[in-house]
């Protein structure tokens, strides 16, 4: 039931068309992968960073589908998105995942290192909050 999570469908809305927005104006990529028309996950890229950072890109809003999830489809989103990244002159990546839950040991396979963990920084999909942990990855 859509009611139950924290965001509403009115503000995943608004949430997608600025992300669009940024996306054309260059500063994040959206990466999807479609299967029989069905989108099945996704990652983003984002680009525009601090003038004193121009040499990082952070990794946000990877989701997989729970019916297409151990299908390879986030390894080739992340895979994806890392060589854009690369592609732009980017060295190091960041990113964070929910710490109940999350996609921790996804991220570790893929090589990214644990930073370390925020506690309380965001909300579960289902009530109450969850902390996030914040991993690395440079790229060569």
């Amino acid at each position: 039931m859509l009611s139950s999570y924290p965001v509403s469908m009115e503000e995943a809305r608004a949430f997608w068309q600025k992300a669009l927005q940024d996306a054309a104006e260059g500063h994040r990529v959206i990466f999807g992968a479609w299967e029989d028309a069905k989108l099945r996950g996704t990652v983003t890229l984002i680009t525009g960073m601090p003038p004193n950072q121009p040499h990082r890109a952070e990794i946000a809003k990877m989701m997989t589908h729970p019916d297409a999830r151990q299908r390879g489809i986030a390894t080739r989103l992340i895979q994806a998105a890392e060589a854009e990244a690369a592609a732009r002159g980017k060295t190091l990546l960041v990113l964070d995942t929910a710490s109940d839950e999350g996609a921790g040991p996804f991220y570790r396979k893929m090589g990214y290192s644990l930073s370390g963990e925020i506690p309380d920084f965001a909300l579960k999909p289902h009530g109450g909050l969850t902390g996030t942990l914040l991993y690395w990855k440079r790229l060569s």
